[in-house]
This record gives C-alpha cells, structure tokens and sequence, in this order.
C-alpha cells in the first residue's frame, strides 16, 4: 500500500514537472536569443529560423513556440488532473476538475442547446489555451495571443465549423439562407459572414497587444517621474525608480490576467453563439423527420 502511494506521488510530481518545463524552456530560449536593448522595444514576435518551401519560407517565429510550449504544458496538467481520478471524488483536485466540467458543461449547454452538449472540451480547450497563452507575459515571454497570425488561426478554425453546421441542411439551403430575412440583403449577409471571422481575431488580438503595449508605456513612464521627482536624492537612492515598485504589478493583474482571461472567455462565447445561432435546428429537425419517414415507407 505504502509502494502504491510512493508510485503515485513520484507520477504526480513527475507530470507537475512536465507541465513546469516548458515554460521554463521557454525563458531560457527568451534569455538567450533575446538582443540586447538600451530601451523599451515594442515589436512583434521574432522569426527564430525559416523552413524553405516550394512557394515561399515558412518562418518559425516566437509565437509559434511559445504555442507550442502552452500546448505540452495544458496536456501534462490534464494527466496531472485526471490521475487518480476515482468514482467519488475524495480530494480536492478531483473535486476542482469536476467543477471545472460541470461549468464548461453547463455553459454549452445554456449557450449552444443540448444539440451542441459534445462541444464542452473544444471549449474548454479554446478557454485554456487562450487565458494561458495571454498569462505567458507573467514570466516574461511573448504572449501568443499579441500575434495576429496565431489568432487568426483559431478564428479559422470556428469559421470552419460555423460554416460546416450552416450547410447541415445542404448547400442549397445555405446558399438561401443568404437571402434572409429579404433577398436583395444578400450582398450585406455575405459580407457578414467573411467578417466573423476578421472580427473575432482582431477583437481578441487588439485587446490582448493594446493591454500589453499599454502596461509597457506606463512602466516606462513611472520611470522617467521617479527620476524626475526623486533624483535629488542623496547616492544610490537617486537612481531606483521607486515609482516603478508595486504600480506595474497592480496594472499586471487587470492587463495580463483579468484581461487575458476576460477575452478567452468573450472568444469562447462568440464561438459557441455564432456556431449555434448559424444552425438551422428547426430544419434540420424536419429533415431528419422526413428522412425518417422516407425510410419507413421504403420498408
């Protein structure tokens, strides 16, 4: 018993480790590929190394690592989670995790309808991969959600699915439904539906930059007050920007992690909203009836 419980602390450690690594891994490639700078920088992910293609580089650039690092680190914190998970939960990590379920659970299903109840992890995975992503600048690391390309990769992706459950009663019946609610608005329908997607990753990509961009300046800012108001004093104590102590940190918590939170949440709304509201439940109700009874005259 006492070899079974050794086991599971080592295996437990183990994946918290897992978890730990590649965000140290991260900070290491930061330190030591990072220019040296006299100043503030404000600038867009750096391009590592570029893999040559047929038709045009394909540049590996900051974001994509730091990507890929919040990816390893969400999986190793899901074994972390989910071992040991028993029938009735008797510690607090099992009762965290199935509170995390249960609301990601409800939440699609008060937004979505029953129809959508499977979509929980994919919304669990946008929410997580979104708030951890926008986290990464705690620690010094560029936020891969300041990048547009990565953004607009995910809006792609609901885009994708918004259109693949609108054609759920067929193309033709998509294609009507551009006409609606009166025929001559179809130009302004399709617009719309190009523009979800360009609204959803601009929205979430400008406010994550401009929270980052904005917590920058005041920092520098503090800086130059602290040295005008506090030069005069007396050696060393001149020249520490005591304004700079404490004021950044407190702005840290709404840009970085109220902020960064707040827009995986509004992400992962829009998601299930423009996913549902584009399904036409109703018809594809009838459908499936008439398909019904269609089978059941042939037999």
């Amino acid at each position: 018993m006492e070899e079974n419980d050794r086991q599971f602390k080592i295996i437990d450690r183990l994946y918290l480790a897992l978890a730990i690594l590649p965000l140290v891994v991260g900070m290491a490639i930061n330190v030591l590929t990072s220019p040296a700078s006299d100043g503030i920088e404000i600038a867009g992910a750096r391009i590592f190394f570029e893999i040559p293609l047929p038709l045009q580089p394909l540049p590996i650039t900051e974001s994509q690592v730091n990507s890929w690092l919040v990816m390893v680190t969400i999986f190793f914190l899901c074994l972390y989670f989910t071992h040991g998970l028993t029938e009735r939960a008797n510690t607090k990590r099992q009762l965290i995790l199935e509170w995390v379920v249960e609301a990601t659970d409800n939440l699609v299903r008060e937004n979505m309808g029953k129809y959508f109840e499977g979509f929980s992890p994919f919304v669990a995975a946008i929410m997580a991969l979104s708030a951890f992503s926008s986290l990464l600048s705690l620690i010094g690391l560029y936020p891969p959600t300041s990048d547009l390309n990565v953004v607009a990769g995910w809006a792609v992706i609901v885009f994708v699915l918004i259109t693949y459950y609108k054609n759920k009663c067929g193309f033709v019946h998509y294609l009507k439904s551009f006409g609606d609610p009166v025929p001559f608005l179809a130009p302004l329908n399709v617009i719309s539906e190009f523009a979800t997607p360009v609204s959803m990753a601009f929205r979430h990509y400008g406010n994550v930059l401009s929270g980052s961009v904005i917590s920058v300046l005041i920092a520098s800012a503090l800086q130059g007050v602290s040295s005008m108001l506090l030069g005069w004093l007396p050696g060393f104590l001149g020249q520490v920007p005591f304004l700079q102590i404490g004021i950044p940190a407190v702005l840290s918590i709404y840009f970085d992690v109220f902020s960064g939170c707040l827009q995986a949440f509004i992400f992962a709304m829009l998601t299930m909203l423009y996913i549902s509201s584009g399904f036409p439940a109703d018809d594809w109700e009838k459908l499936k009836l008439q398909k019904q009874q269609l089978k059941e005259a042939n037999n």
